[in-house]
């Protein structure tokens, strides 16, 4: 297919095992909707109102200690909690279903200066991050009714941040989550028809489609990792970062490995807020192999940023309407978000100091 098309199409996602519509002509209808405030870097690089900064009072009454690296800490309003008790009587219908759930949910603070970002701190500042989150892996999932760790980060207003104080989140459960499970699904799935990795495979494609320019999803590559707008994208500037290596979860990589993972994040956060000149928004989360005690060589390590913005700095993608009664839908091509990402500079458009 001619993946520059203009005209509506929709596209598989065969790690979901899904589709999304995409309907790239409808960038050109006029705008009346909401318009949000251009987010600029905090000036600060200590805020005594902020309950993540080093000595300061937390909402929930605990003193951080003054920290000068990577702080990680239980989550003070956890949504899992290490006992549940079961929620509900037998109701006597099957389908009225409920069971406890329990988990273990931990907040990783990245840097004491309260003014950063992953886009404003340095590679070498991301690594102790990387490996932190690499610990917690291993810690929580190596707990025998832990069964999937979800690391993730929620960085902006738009996107629900409590705090704009560089950190992320850590969520331990004892199940495996709708999102990764289905991810699960379908890797186990083609692994099994064909004998490969569905994401080494797909990356594979990638590079081979890569000297086209035109037509190229990939954004950039360092030695050990490849950041990409996937085919199947939702979010208008979605990308995937997969690791060119075949390895289902962080403690998987060698140093190198983690230092070329905290180059990645660094390049692609600087691309991001540099595309309209704003602290850029999104989700994030590493999907890696879930530690239920089974064998997973299906499994292949990827980020995913899910960030909102479409037009401008100010004008967002709302998932709304047929997106939630009919399915996925996005307006610029996968193909036109990968080559204006490729395009930005790695420069930051706001210095640090």
């Amino acid at each position: 297919m001619d993946v520059k098309n203009q005209s509506p199409h929709r596209r598989w996602n065969p790690l979901r095992q899904s589709w999304v519509l995409v309907s790239p002509h409808r960038t050109q209808r006029p705008w009346q909707g909401e318009v949000g405030q251009k987010a600029a870097p905090s000036g600060v690089s200590y805020d005594p109102a902020c309950y993540l900064c080093p000595g300061n009072q937390r909402a929930g009454g605990v003193v951080n200690p003054s920290y000068d690296g990577v702080f990680s800490f239980t989550n003070d309003y956890a949504a899992l909690m290490p006992d549940a008790p079961s929620p509900l009587s037998d109701s006597g219908s099957a389908l009225l279903r409920a069971e406890p759930a329990r988990g273990l949910c931990k907040v990783i603070c990245y840097h004491p200066d309260h003014s950063l970002t992953l886009a404003r701190m340095t590679p070498a500042e991301i690594r102790p991050v990387v490996d932190a989150w690499t610990d917690h892996y291993r810690e929580l999932g190596g707990l025998d009714w832990i069964k999937y760790v979800q690391i993730f980060e929620n960085r902006g207003a738009m996107m629900g941040a409590s705090n704009p104080h560089p950190h992320g989140q850590i969520w331990s459960t004892d199940f495996i989550p709708d999102e990764p499970a289905a991810e699960t699904a379908a890797q186990s799935a083609h692994f099994k028809l064909t004998g490969h990795c569905l994401l080494c495979e797909y990356l594979a494609t990638e590079q081979a489609a890569a000297p086209s320019a035109s037509s190229s999803r990939i954004v950039f590559e360092n030695e050990h990792f490849a950041a990409l707008v996937p085919f199947w994208a939702v979010w208008p500037f979605e990308v995937l970062v997969l690791s060119k290596r075949h390895a289902g979860a962080l403690p998987e990589f060698t140093g190198e490995e983690r230092g070329a993972l905290a180059e990645a994040l660094n390049r692609l956060a600087i691309r991001f807020d540099n595309l309209f000149e704003t602290s850029f928004p999104y989700t994030m989360g590493f999907h890696q192999s879930p530690t239920d005690g089974g064998n997973h060589p299906e499994w292949h390590f990827h980020a995913h940023f899910y960030p909102p913005l479409l037009r401008s700095a100010t004008v967002r993608k709302f998932m709304v309407g047929f997106e939630m009664l009919g399915m996925p839908q996005r307006d610029i091509t996968p193909e036109d978000a990968a080559q204006r990402l490729a395009a930005a500079s790695e420069v930051h458009f706001w210095p640090r100091g």
